[in-house]
């Protein structure tokens, strides 16, 4: 049977990308941030999983206002680097997992997620950042990824409740998968951000480590946390966080905290990281 053994998180921070793909990271403003993801690099390549479920968000790359679904899964062979308004990353090609992808479609929509099927999706840098953050820059990806598209930027976004209720039938979903395969989830995005307005620039540093104690020590007492409570605490792009409680609802009730990272600044965000594996 397929299995879930681990969840990553990671912002998805656009610059960390274009610093990568620039020659730039070991410039002194980005090396002590790609140095919190070398524990995770040589992490990943022993974990070694088949499929990565990458729970993120588009930016107006694959969906537009003119259509905006909740939940969406790609369910493609492949999904092509998006052309972001620079052209695209020079990143690998993301491999997809169309039969365990539809698995999880049918067994989320008859468990009463309303999941959008896209079978052509190209992917931002929401999907592809968090890669680069745990690969590094390969000819290839090493594992099948399944994109999982949230919406945290046209109101109203899932609440945090629903997201990690999501994880845990996410978790039902992939145990009930016949092939034998290690299954990692990613939730990415955050942490504290503001990108427009009187706060732009909001980095609230006490939030973004409460919520990653409690998200690692009472998850679902931090998937009670409402819409207002991460626009006032963590500016309106904080919200993309739920998205982390998609990940953690996948695992088990207690957690081993592998690895914990924290940075600021990277362009004019936070940076959080999470490796938990599950226990029992």
């Amino acid at each position: 049977m397929a299995r879930i053994t681990a969840g990553v998180a990671t912002s998805h921070v656009p610059a960390i990308g274009a610093a990568l793909d620039n020659g730039k990271s070991g410039e002194d403003y980005w090396k002590p941030l790609f140095a919190g993801y070398e524990y995770s690099k040589d992490w990943i390549a022993r974990e070694k999983p088949d499929v990565i479920i990458l729970v993120y968000n588009d930016h107006a790359s694959a969906f537009s206002l003119e259509l905006i679904p909740t939940f969406a899964i790609g369910c493609a062979e492949s999904f092509n680097p998006a052309d972001e308004g620079w052209g695209p990353r020079p990143v690998p090609v993301v491999e997809g997992h169309p039969g365990l992808a539809w698995h999880l479609a049918e067994s989320l929509i008859l468990d009463e997620f309303d999941m959008t099927i896209v079978n052509r999706m190209d992917v931002d840098h929401g999907l592809t950042v968090p890669l680069s953050l745990m690969f590094g820059q390969p000819d290839a990806w090493p594992c099948k990824i399944i994109p999982l598209a949230v919406n945290v930027v046209q109101y109203p976004p899932p609440t945090g409740h629903r997201c990690f209720n999501l994880g845990k039938a996410i978790a039902r979903a992939v145990a009930s998968y016949p092939e034998d395969l290690k299954v990692v989830v990613f939730g990415t995005g955050g942490m504290s951000h503001q990108l427009q307005g009187p706060r732009a620039g909001l980095i609230n540093k006490q939030f973004d480590n409460a919520f990653m104690d409690q998200l690692i020590s009472d998850p679902k007492a931090q998937s009670g946390v409402s819409h207002l409570d991460y626009v006032r605490e963590a500016g309106s792009e904080g919200i993309e966080l739920v998205m982390w409680l998609i990940m953690r609802g996948a695992l088990s009730d207690k957690v081993c905290v592998k690895h914990r990272f924290y940075h600021v600044p990277a362009s004019n965000t936070a940076v959080g990281h999470l490796i938990l594996e599950s226990e029992g």
